[in-house]
């Protein structure tokens, strides 16, 4: 086949076709943040934001004679932890002849760049929350840092010692790694789900690499249960990876911003995000024909006692 002399097509009137551009921006980046999601906010009042711990003495024989005269015991007084609010902020700058600009698959530039950034904001403030990063307090050259929940967790960590792994401080700062790693499997975790489990913790998430999900997945016995969906089901049903162990049952939680060389094993509510300041937007005045706004949050993690969690270190990640 072929097209008859002088055909006029398309292509030599592509001049005056109008473009043909989608009105929907699409976007594949990630923008889940289960741990940050599943922590309770709470309000912080200052930039170093305390809170205690206590625990409950061993049980010991308690039997006595009548008549015998009341001695009260020794009594153990609670432990005062903090840690520092750390400031997330981002910008956007927009030149303010975009004012007058009609654009494909937004209304706005400055709204359309202001959610991405806090989007953006977000994943920053989880990754924050994984981080083996020792709490800083910061000056007037020195911005604050919070410490990650590697640094907290002393209680029930399993790492390497034949190098130079080393616990954190629990007050704060980060724990060493060390300079070897081992294969994540099943004995390992059982071992740290059942200290938990003595030490009085109840844990039911655990975080983990995408790396880490492909190990947990290979563990042997009741586990890897997910939810069904019957044919004709008007709804979606989160399938859920779960694991049941003698010390509980523990919801897999992948996460692509926690460090590939830990895996958490949690309770959730022992976990809190204090916030001193919200997220919020506001407008920066004027340098210029352009207008800035800037994203800006402020917060800490709060463990409220870390010994009902966990945490697995020191992990082959690839």
């Amino acid at each position: 086949m072929a097209q008859p002399s002088n055909t006029f097509d398309s292509y030599d009137g592509a001049n005056s076709i109008r473009e043909d551009l989608s009105g929907v921006i699409e976007s594949v980046s990630p923008e889940e943040t289960p741990f940050y999601s599943a922590c309770k906010k709470t309000k912080a009042t200052a930039t170093l934001h305390e809170f205690q711990t206590d625990a409950l003495r061993s049980a010991g024989a308690n039997a006595h004679i009548e008549g015998d005269a009341t001695t009260a015991e020794a009594r153990t007084a609670t432990t005062r932890l903090g840690n520092r609010t750390q400031i997330f902020k981002n910008a956007v700058v927009i030149p303010d002849t975009d004012s007058g600009l009609t654009k494909a698959g937004k209304a706005s530039e400055m709204a359309y760049q202001v959610v991405k950034v806090a989007k953006e904001q977000k994943l920053d403030i989880e990754l924050s929350l994984f981080a083996n990063n020792a709490s800083v307090g910061g000056n007037a050259t020195t911005a604050r840092e919070l410490a990650g929940a590697p640094c907290w967790m002393t209680s029930n960590d399993s790492f390497l010692t034949n190098s130079s792994g080393a616990a954190p401080n629990g007050t704060g700062g980060a724990r060493t790694d060390n300079g070897s790693t081992r294969t994540l499997d099943q004995a390992l975790f059982d071992t740290t789900m059942e200290s938990i489990w003595t030490a009085g913790g109840n844990p039911d998430t655990v975080y983990l690499s995408p790396f880490q999900m492909n190990k947990a997945l290979g563990f042997t016995g009741n586990n890897n249960q997910r939810s069904q969906v019957q044919a004709g089901d008007k709804k979606v049903v989160k399938s859920l990876d779960v694991y049941v162990t003698p010390w509980g049952t523990v919801e897999f939680q992948p996460s692509r911003l926690i460090r590939g060389r830990d895996v958490f094993i949690c309770q959730n509510d022992m976990w809190n995000v204090a916030v001193l300041r919200p997220t919020k937007n506001v407008e920066l005045a004027k340098s210029g024909d352009n207008t800035t706004r800037q994203v800006v949050t402020e917060l800490t993690l709060v463990s409220k006692n870390e010994a009902a969690s966990g945490i697995i270190c020191d992990l082959t990640a690839s």
